[in-house]
């Protein structure tokens, strides 16, 4: 017994730190499932609820009549010809 005793306390250390690993990427990975599971659930409760109609100035506009131009738009093309 006195022979193992050495190897088995050089091993614990070893052991020790993999049974930490372990725990800490089951609970992320568990924690990564729960939230997409809330996240798919939040995206259904909301997916089916009407937008609200957009907001009006004081002067009684609209305030996404003045859209900025796309990113796609040839002004907004800045590569060279």
């Amino acid at each position: 017994m006195d022979a193992v005793m050495p190897y088995v306390l050089a091993l614990v250390p070893t052991i020790g730190v993999g049974a930490l690993f372990y725990v800490v990427i089951k609970n992320l990975l568990e924690g990564d499932r729960r939230e997409r599971l809330a996240q798919a659930r939040w995206e259904a409760e909301h997916r089916d609820t009407p937008a609200p109609p957009p907001a009006r100035t004081a002067s009684g506009g609209d305030e996404g009549s003045l859209a900025a131009p796309s990113a796609k738009s040839p002004e907004n093309d800045t590569r060279s010809s």
